[in-house]
C-alpha cells in the first residue's frame, strides 16, 4: 500500500534540568559512574561489521587525562577503502527503500536519544567531552533529538514540493540521492553535530563514510549504537577511525566521492576545498561541499545596555562550554560610560565561578578538550600579560597538572586590532575593547571588517535606532545575529545556524537547505497527447 504520508509534527525536545534531589540527575550521575568504572572498547563500524585492529588509541577526560575511557581501534587507508565500498554496496537498496522506511528509522533513533539513551550519550560528552550536565543535555540529548526529528519533517517538505504543470501535461521533481558516497568529517566539540553531518545526508537516501575528531569517539561510538538500534542498515553509515590525511588521500581521489558534510577548522576545510578542485576531473559529478568553520564572534554593547544583561550574555557566551563553540563569544566592544561597572561585575562573575570535573554538578566550567588546544591558550594569555597593547582584567591562570585548565580570561585590548581581537582562539579567553560612546557608528565598520569570519555577533541594545543601524551594517558580519542575548544558543527549528566568509558554506545545519545540499533533482515531464506533426501555425502561407 502507498499513502502520501504526514510524518509526527517535531517539537523541540524538553531540557531536563538535572536539579538537586531529582530522578534524572541521580539517573545521570549512576550512568557517569557506570561508565567511569570500565574501559570500553570501541571497534569501527564498517559494512554492518565491528571491525578491531588491535592498534589501539585512547579516549580520557580532558578534565583527568591519566584515567582511560576507552581503548579504541585505530584504522588505515584500507579501512578507509573498505568503507566506501560498503556504502557504495549499500546505495542502490538503501536509495530504493520508500522515504517513510528511512523517516522511520531516524526518528526510532531520535526517540532513543530522548529516552533509552539519553543518560548514556549525556555521560559519554561529560566525560569524553568534559561538557557540564547542562551543556550535554542541550547538545547530546536535545539538539541532536531536534535535527533528527526536524530533518525528517523537512524531507517531506522538499519532496513535496513539486512543479506546475499545464494542459496535457503532467511535470514531476523527483529528489534523487546523490551519485556515489558522502564523506561526514565532525568535530569533537557538539556531539548533535557528530550525529547530525552522517544522519542529516543519510536520510535523504545517501550512503556516509564518517571519520569524527579523535577526542569526540567516546560519544560517536554511543551515536552508532543509536543507530544500530533504530535499523540503519549495513553500510549505510559506516565510522572509521584514522588520520586525516590518510582518509583524505583516499576518499578525494575516488571517483565516487561525491560531497563532504564538514565542521572543522577553516585551514582544514580551505585545504579539503583545495584538494577537491584539482581533483576535480577524477569524479563522476561535481562533489557537493558543505562546510561550517570558525568564528570569530561578536558582542556588542549600545551605550544604553544594561549592565546585569551585558555582563551575563557575556560570561555565557564567552565560557559555557570553555569557548569551545564555534558561535562563542571572543571578542566585545564596549562603550567607555559603561566599562568601570561591567568590568567590575564582570570580575565578580567569575571569580564565583567554579571550575573542575563534569562529575561535579556545582562546576560551571570544565577542561579544554585537549594538550594541544591548552598550550596555544596558554601561549596567548602569556603574551598577553607583557604586552603594552593589552592587560589581563580577569583570570590568566592555567594548570594541566590534573586536566587541561585554563580558567575564564578577560583581556583587554588597547587597540581594535590586538591580535587576540583578530585570532580565532577556540577557548575561554574573551577580548574586550573599550570605545568612546561617540563612536558607536566608526565601531560597527570596525567589527565589520575586523575578522575574515562572519558566523554569530549580537548587539545588547534599549534604543532602537542603534539595533536598526546595526543589523543594516552588519549585515554580512554574522550569519546569526542576535538582539539584547548572546551569541550562542542556536536552536534547531528555530535558528537555522550558519555563516558566510571564512565561516562557512552558511547551508544552514538544522534547516531544509541543508538537506537539499544531499540530493540531485531530476525533472520529468510526461505529455499525454504528443502531437503528429513537426509543423507550427506560423508556418502556414495563409
Amino acid at each position: 500500500m502507498t499513502g502520501f504520508f504526514n510524518v509526527p509534527a517535531p517539537i523541540n525536545e524538553n531540557i531536563t534540568s538535572y536539579a538537586p534531589n531529582t530522578k534524572e540527575r541521580k539517573q545521570l550521575q549512576n550512568t557517569i559512574a557506570e561508565m567511569r568504572a570500565v574501559v570500553a572498547d570501541i571497534p569501527m563500524y564498517i559494512g554492518g561489521k565491528h571491525i578491531r585492529t588491535n592498534d589501539m588509541g585512547k579516549c580520557v577526560p580532558p578534565h583527568d587525562h591519566q584515567h582511560t575511557l576507552a581503548n579504541y581501534h585505530k584504522g588505515s587507508k584500507q579501512h578507509v577503502t573498505d568503507a566506501i565500498n560498503a556504502a557504495l554496496a549499500a546505495k542502490a537498496q538503501w536509495s530504493a527503500l520508500a522515504w517513510e522506511h528511512r523517516a522511520a528509522i531516524f526518528l526510532k533513533a531520535a526517540e532513543l536519544v530522548s529516552g533509552p539513551y539519553r543518560s548514556r550519550i549525556n555521560a559519554a560528552t561529560m566525560l569524553g567531552q568534559s561538557k557540564s550536565a547542562f551543556q550535554a543535555e542541550i547538545d547530546a540529548a536535545c539538539e541532536f533529538a531536534d535535527f533528527l526529528r526536524f530533518n525528517v519533517k523537512y524531507m517531506t517538505e522538499i519532496y513535496a514540493e513539486q512543479p506546475i504543470s499545464s494542459a496535457g501535461v503532467w511535470n514531476r521533481l523527483e529528489q534523487r540521492p546523490l551519485e556515489g558516497f558522502v564523506y561526514a568529517l565532525t568535530p569533537f566539540n557538539f556531539t548533535a553535530i557528530a550525529g547530525n553531518l552522517p544522519s542529516s545526508a543519510a536520510m535523504m537516501g545517501n550512503t556516509i563514510v564518517w571519520k569524527p575528531s579523535n577526542t569526540q569517539i567516546y560519544s560517536a561510538n554511543i551515536i552508532m549504537q543509536i543507530f544500530e538500534e533504530a535499523g540503519v542498515p549495513a553500510g549505510v553509515i559506516n565510522l572509521v577511525y584514522v588520520s586525516g590525511p590518510d582518509a583524505a588521500e583516499i576518499v578525494f581521489n575516488h571517483a565516487d566521492f561525491a560531497g563532504i558534510h564538514f565542521t572543522g577548522s577553516t585551514a582544514v576545510f580551505q585545504d579539503i576545498w583545495k584538494t577537491i578542485g584539482n581533483n576535480i576531473h577524477k569524479y563522476k559529478s561535481y562533489p557537493r561541499i558543505v562546510g561550517e568553520t570558525g568564528g570569530k564572534d561578536f558582542i556588542l554593547l549600545h551605550p544604553t545596555a544594561d549592565v546585569a544583561v551585558s555582563a551575563t550574555a557575556l560570561v555565557r557566551a564567552s565560557f559555557e562550554y570553555q569557548g569551545q563553540k564555534c558561535s562563542a563569544c571572543s571578542r566585545a566592544y564596549v562603550p567607555a560610560s559603561m566599562w568601570p561597572a561591567l568590568k567590575a561585575r564582570l570580575i565578580q562573575d567569575i571569580a564565583s565561578i567554579k571550575i573542575g570535573g563534569t562529575e561535579n554538578f556545582e562546576n560551571f566550567f570544565n577542561a579544554v578538550i585537549d594538550e594541544k588546544s591548552f598550550d596555544k591558550l596558554a601561549s596567548f594569555i602569556d603574551a598577553a600579560k607583557t604586552d603594552k597593547d593589552a592587560e589581563i582584567v580577569a583570570g590568566g591562570n592555567y594548570d594541566k597538572s590534573k586536566g587541561y585548565f585554563i580558567n575564564p580570561t578577560i583581556i583587554q585590548a588597547h587597540t581594535p586590532t590586538y591580535v587576540t581581537m583578530c585570532t580565532e582562539l577556540f577557548g575561554p579567553v574573551l577580548t574586550v575593547y573599550v570605545y568612546a560612546d561617540a563612536d558607536f557608528e566608526k565601531t560597527l565598520d570596525v567589527i565589520d571588517e575586523t575578522s575574515y569570519y562572519a558566523l554569530t555577533g549580537a548587539i545588547i541594545s534599549n534604543d532602537r535606532y542603534s539595533i536598526d543601524l546595526a543589523s543594516k551594517k552588519l549585515a554580512n558580519s554574522a550569519g546569526n545575529f542576535y538582539i539584547n542575548d548572546k551569541c550562542t544558543g542556536a536552536v534547531v527549528g528555530q535558528q537555522p545556524f550558519g555563516g558566510g566568509r571564512a565561516s562557512g558554506t552558511n547551508d544552514k545545519a538544522g534547516s531544509k537547505l541543508n538537506l537539499l545540499r544531499w540530493v540531485s533533482p531530476r525533472t520529468i515531464k510526461e505529455t499525454f497527447t504528443p502531437p503528429t506533426e513537426y509543423g507550427y501555425p506560423f508556418m502556414q502561407a495563409k
